[in-house]
């Protein structure tokens, strides 16, 4: 997380082009990205929380409590039905049939994956794929994803920000708009999506 006043580096998908990469990497059977940006972005969880999460966390669960690994908070998530859905899929796919098994094994199944690793492939699939950021790519993208999706939606409402402080664990509005890089102009462009 960046310091209060300095600006963060990564940046997030845009919606349109975060739906087009989840289909385009289930299709190319990159399952295991397919679902760590699906989850995070669904979750907003760390990659370090992210890398222990087990399938049946996601497909036996409509929520499920989880202990963050930075903050020590517990946080209540909530399984959203498509993410639901995505992992249904890709679990029967996989031929995985332990539902208590790390989603995110390395190839030889003896250890999560390394998130030095995650975020090197990452940028590889965003230049594949030809996903634009106006940032860095990173395991952060996810979070900062929701949290746009979150605002655009909601029309940059407080009620919308004061919900991502609380999700993110931020202390005020103001880091939260810094964090997803919220401009005066996109607060002044909500005065024109006013109209009879």
């Amino acid at each position: 997380m960046s310091r209060d006043g300095q600006n963060t580096t990564t940046s997030f998908i845009e919606w349109n082009d975060f739906i087009s990469l989840i289909i385009r990497l289930e299709k190319d059977k990159e399952y295991k990205f397919c679902l760590l940006v699906s989850i995070g972005v669904f979750t907003a969880l760390r990659i370090s929380d992210l890398l222990t999460l087990k399938y049946s966390h996601i497909l036996d669960n409509d929520i499920f409590l989880f202990t963050e690994k930075k903050t020590k908070k517990e946080r209540s998530i909530k399984v959203n039905s498509t993410l639901k859905e995505i992992v249904q899929r890709v679990y029967d796919v996989s031929g995985v049939t332990n539902k208590d098994e790390f989603i995110f094994l390395n190839k030889y199944g003896t250890k999560c994956i390394d998130k030095s690793y995650v975020n090197v492939k990452l940028k590889e699939l965003f230049i594949k794929y030809r996903i634009r950021v106006k940032g860095n790519v990173s395991t952060h993208t996810f979070r900062k994803t929701l949290g746009r999706r979150v605002v655009e939606v909601n029309n940059y409402s407080n009620e919308s920000l004061v919900l991502l402080m609380e999700l993110f664990g931020h202390s005020n509005m103001g880091i939260t708009k810094r964090y997803l890089g919220i401009t005066k102009d996109e607060i002044h462009n909500v005065y024109d999506c006013l109209t009879f």
